[in-house]
């Protein structure tokens, strides 16, 4: 649960992220594919040791970094470590968009999808 209060702070804020994993690249202990971009946010650190992972969602080539907003929070119940959801400007999923893009990987944890709030009008 600790990395699910480390990854709160960042809901609904600006973010830039150093991709790891490119779109089409291979795990390389699992052997999956990437299906989108995926990184980290440099310098937080999580339970596990590593800096807190995150899906780039929207861009559909490989990147090497990538810059957007944190629109949600793939909990995992079973593993604590928890990932962002990041969208460039003007884009936005909702939550099966994102369950189906983020499957190659997640099918593997019992996980929920959590969003920032709406803030009313």
């Amino acid at each position: 649960m600790e990395s699910l209060e480390i990854a709160k702070k960042f809901l609904g804020k600006e973010i830039n992220v150093i991709i790891d994993r490119p779109l089409g690249t291979k795990h390389p202990e699992f052997g999956f594919v990437y299906e989108v971009n995926y990184g980290y946010v440099p310098g937080v650190k999580m339970p596990d040791g590593e800096d807190l992972d995150c899906y780039c969602l929207g861009p559909d080539k490989p990147l090497d970094k990538a810059e957007g907003k944190a629109i949600a929070i793939v909990h995992r119940f079973d593993d604590d470590d928890d990932k962002l959801v990041i969208v460039p400007s003007g884009i936005e999923f909702d939550e099966k968009q994102i369950e189906e893009m983020i499957l190659f990987q997640e099918k593997y944890f019992r996980h929920e999808i959590i969003f920032a709030k709406k803030t009313p009008l």
